[in-house]
This record gives C-alpha cells, sequence and structure tokens, in this order.
C-alpha cells in the first residue's frame, strides 16, 4: 500500500491524469481529506478516528480490515503534502455532484465528531467546499444533515 501511495503523490506533482485512476486511490484522497479535518484542533481522539473510519469503509469501499493502515498512511501522506489540491482534484475529477455533497457531509462529521467546531477546521472546509466545486449553500446542507446524524444541534456545536 506504501508504494501505491507514493505512486499515487508521485502522479498527483506530475499532473498525471486522475481520471484513469484506480478506485483506491479515491479512497486514499479522501481518507487524506477525512484524516487532515480529524487532525486540525490538534490531535484525532476516538470520536473523530472512528467517524474517519466508518465513512471510509461505507462510502469508499475500504475494507474494514484494512483501516488501521489506510488511516496510517493517510496521517502520513497529509503530514508530508503541502497543500491539498492534488487530492482534491481526483476527488473532484472522480465524483459526480452527489458524491462530493456526501464527501462534504463525511467532512463535516468528521470535524463535528468531538462536538466542537473550531477555527481551523471551519477554515478547511470552507477551502475544501471551493477545491471540490461544492457551494455555500449545498456545504450548508451537508453540514446541517452531518450534525442531525451526530444528534447535534446547531446552536451548541461551535466556538
Amino acid at each position: 500500500m506504501l508504494a501505491r501511495l507514493q505512486r499515487f503523490l508521485d502522479r498527483l506533482d506530475g499532473g498525471g491524469g486522475s481520471a484513469t485512476a484506480p478506485r483506491d486511490e479515491l479512497a486514499t484522497a479522501a481518507a487524506v481529506l477525512l484524516v487532515k479535518a480529524a487532525a486540525l484542533d490538534g490531535g484525532v481522539d476516538d470520536r473523530e478516528r472512528a467517524v474517519a473510519a466508518d465513512r471510509l469503509v461505507e462510502r469508499f469501499g475500504v475494507p474494514r480490515d484494512e483501516i488501521d493502515r489506510v488511516m496510517a498512511e493517510a496521517a502520513h501522506a497529509a503530514e508530508e503534502s503541502v497543500d491539498l489540491y492534488g487530492f482534491t482534484r481526483v476527488l473532484k475529477d472522480r465524483l459526480d455532484h452527489d458524491g462530493r455533497l456526501m464527501l462534504m457531509e463525511a467532512l463535516w462529521e468528521v470535524v463535528y465528531a468531538d462536538g466542537t467546531l473550531h477555527d481551523y477546521e471551519a477554515q478547511l472546509m470552507r477551502r475544501l467546499a471551493g477545491l471540490l466545486y461544492v457551494g455555500d449553500r449545498d456545504s450548508g446542507i451537508a453540514r446541517k444533515q452531518a450534525l442531525a446524524k451526530l444528534g447535534l444541534d446547531e446552536a451548541g456545536s461551535s466556538d
């Protein structure tokens, strides 16, 4: 998997054809964003990790027995990467609008998993919405759906 991740990162750096990337590279790109979102508030707690893992299994077909490895590799890739453009480009190019909305909802679930939206997380979500070509209104809808899934009310869910 490390070799596959390195080929993926090399292709991103070289501007290679993401439209022909295998499905696992799509899951890898999503995993990197989910891990990045989970870590922005200073660390990844068990709730954030569990939500990210569940979304990777449910929505991106990552086998449950590989989730620890995928999450660790995604964390390494997120630390090594200086920007998010390459990862979001793969997702934008390979997911239709509904798929990008589903990803935004999963990202909102991860950032709210600890019950609080931190400033860095809010900033990341705005950046990702733009990079994924998801409008403010649609991102807001995804946010509300994530809050409902987590059983949080909107008024008490941010700093």
